[in-house]
C-alpha cells in the first residue's frame, strides 16, 4: 500500500541467501509489455529498456545484491504505479509477484451538509459526503467523546476514474452532543479526514416552538373551517324557509 507522492519499497529477496551481483535481475509490470521498470546486467543498471515513466524513479541497493536482497526502490508514488510487479531472476528461473495498491493523496475532506428536517423525531438530517478515495474508504459518524453514532447506510459510487465517493446521512436529535463528526478512513493506508460541526441548543427550542405553532394553526384552521360550514348551512335553511314562505 503506498499514496502518491510516497517512496516506498517492493520486497524481493533469496533464501537461502547468495550473492547476485553478476546475475540479471529484472523488475517488470504486467500491463507494461516488453520494457522493464528495472533491468541489472554484468554488475550495473540496464536503461535501454527502461519505461520512460520510471526514468530517475527506481534502483536497487546495490551493496546488498550480495546477500540476495534485490528489492526495488520506488521513488515519488504515481496513482500510474499501481499494478502487479515481477522480481526475476533468468538463470536461477525464481520469481515473485508484488501488488502495490496506490491511494491518491487528494482525498477530499468530508462535507457536511443540510439534508432535511425529521418532522417525526424533531431532529436535524444531516449529510457527509467525501471524494476521491481508492481503496474504498469507511464513513463513521461521531459524537465529541469519539464514540459511533447510529447512522443509514453508506452509499459507495466508484467513479471512471477508479476513486471512490462515499456519503452517508445521520438524523441528530436533541439527545445528542452538539459537536458532531464525520470521519473518512483507509486504515491500510492510514489516512483520515475528518470534519466536524457544532448544532446549537436553540435548534432544538426552535423545532419544538415550530411544532407547537404548527398544532395551533392546525387547530385554528379546523375551527375557522367548522365555523364557514355552519354558517353555509344557516344560509341555506334560511333560504329554503323563504322560498316555502
Amino acid at each position: 500500500m503506498a499514496r502518491v507522492g510516497d517512496d516506498i519499497t517492493l520486497p524481493c529477496h533469496l533464501e537461502p541467501a547468495m550473492d547476485v551481483v553478476m546475475m540479471n535481475l529484472e523488475w517488470s509490470r504486467s500491463d507494461l509489455n516488453n520494457v522493464y521498470v528495472y533491468s541489472w546486467r554484468s554488475g550495473q543498471e540496464y536503461v535501454r529498456t527502461k519505461h520512460p515513466s520510471y526514468t530517475g524513479r527506481t534502483s536497487l541497493f546495490t551493496d546488498e545484491l550480495k546477500h540476495g536482497n534485490i528489492s526495488l526502490k520506488l521513488s515519488k508514488v504515481k496513482l500510474s504505479d499501481k499494478g502487479t510487479y515481477k522480481c526475476f531472476i533468468p538463470k536461477l528461473n525464481k520469481q515473485t509477484l508484488v501488488e502495490l495498491v496506490v491511494a491518491p493523496d487528494a482525498a477530499a475532506s468530508p462535507v457536511i451538509s443540510l439534508a432535511g428536517i425529521d418532522g417525526e423525531k424533531g431532529g436535524l438530517v444531516l449529510q457527509c459526503e467525501s471524494k476521491g478515495w481508492y481503496p474504498e474508504p469507511e464513513l463513521l459518524w461521531l459524537d465529541a467523546e469519539g464514540k459511533i453514532l447510529s447512522a443509514g447506510p453508506t452509499e459507495t459510487v466508484r467513479g471512471p476514474d477508479d476513486l471512490y465517493t462515499v456519503s452517508s446521512r445521520l438524523t441528530v436529535e436533541k439527545r445528542h452532543s452538539n459537536n458532531i463528526i464525520c470521519r473518512v478512513q483507509q486504515r491500510n493506508i492510514n489516512q483520515i479526514r475528518d470534519t466536524q460541526i457544532h448544532v446549537p441548543d436553540d435548534f432544538f427550542n426552535f423545532q419544538s416552538g415550530s411544532s407547537a405553532a404548527t398544532v395551533a394553526v392546525s387547530v385554528s384552521l379546523a375551527v375557522c373551517l367548522l365555523f364557514i360550514l355552519l354558517l353555509v348551512f344557516f344560509l341555506w335553511k334560511m333560504k329554503i324557509i323563504s322560498s316555502k314562505s
